[in-house]
């Protein structure tokens, strides 16, 4: 799956593991499998930080179009007969309100060269490979990793002879390799899920409801093919389904979904308040202490004197 035009992404990849790697074995045994799936864990999450913006992206253009879609629906009807037209139509709505509909796929490109790189650079350590600038000791501490018992570079189908001349056992490294497999494909299982209940809460009418809900359940079985995937790249492949999940649980309780009223108006519900919310209202405020009572003013009435003495007669 090597490609030479992405030579120079394999050479970055390698080098930001390489200083990923010091950076943990400052304080960890440099051939132990938590600094190897540390290293793994932090480049994934660094790679995912670098494409969020596209993230962001995708989500408003989904959600624009998802607001656009009663007017779809009438341009549709309208044009019905004309499949040219409505297409025309449709794309110049898309274009005046600013939304893309292949928005939702910058993601998805981006993170393809990504997981090249990372299958590459790891594939090659596992096959003990000087390449994109990386040393023989870089490459003799990820082949002596074991994570759970596992070799790093080990497959479901390597071969006894070689797990066991990696120093692990055959057996042990084939139930650790085959529960990542089964955590790769819950976990791709689950952020489908989310996107596609999203996708119909959306838009119920949606004539491709039925194949995103064959999609949702035949992407599990993708996962089947990182059984010859190393156990590294399979980490990276967690790891990322489990950022995925957390990213659109957090845009969409933050962005929910516009709901239809009796009339048939889009309505967007108040969003879900935040964890840090809830901890506040369910904080009690401190009470204020009582306010100390203020003196009593007493007003001074002139004392009145006799009539005698306020007319200057005097008294007979």
């Amino acid at each position: 799956m090597e490609l030479s035009w992405l030579n120079w992404l394999y050479t970055a990849v390698a080098q930001v593991i390489t200083w990923i790697h010091q950076v943990y074995s400052s304080f960890l045994n440099p051939n132990g499998g938590l600094t190897w799936a540390l290293t793994i864990i932090t480049l994934t999450v660094m790679m995912r930080l670098l494409i969020f913006p596209l993230f962001l992206k995708q989500m408003r253009s989904s959600k624009k179009m998802q607001e656009l879609a009663p007017q779809v629906q009438k341009l549709r009807e309208r044009y019905k007969n004309d499949k040219q037209r409505m297409n025309q139509e449709i794309m110049a709505l898309y274009q005046g309100q600013g939304a893309n509909p292949l928005g939702g796929c910058l993601p998805v490109v981006a993170q393809f060269p990504i997981f090249i790189s990372m299958f590459t650079v790891l594939n090659a350590m596992a096959h003990g490979q000087l390449k994109f600038g990386m040393s023989q000791e870089l490459v003799d501490s990820a082949r002596a990793a074991h994570i759970f018992g596992a070799p790093l570079p080990a497959t479901f189908f390597t071969s006894a002879e070689h797990i066991e001349a990696l120093g692990a056992n055959s057996i042990q490294t084939k139930i650790v390799l085959a529960i990542f497999v089964a955590i790769s494909s819950l976990t791709t299982f689950l952020t489908v899920r989310q996107s596609v209940s999203r996708s119909m809460a959306q838009m119920p009418d949606n004539p491709m409801a039925q194949q995103q809900k064959i999609l949702m359940y035949i992407s599990p079985l993708f996962a089947v093919f990182s059984l010859n995937f190393p156990l590294g790249l399979i980490l990276y492949w967690v790891t990322t389904n489990l950022w995925t999940l957390g990213q659109q649980h957090w845009f969409y309780s933050r962005h929910p979904a516009p709901v239809a009223d009796a009339k048939g108006n889009l309505v967007t519900p108040e969003p879900k308040p935040s964890l840090l919310n809830k901890v506040k209202k369910t904080t009690p405020e401190p009470e204020a202490p009582p306010a100390e009572p203020q003196p009593r003013q007493v007003r001074q009435q002139p004392t009145r004197q006799p009539r005698s003495k306020r007319t200057g007669s005097k008294k007979s």
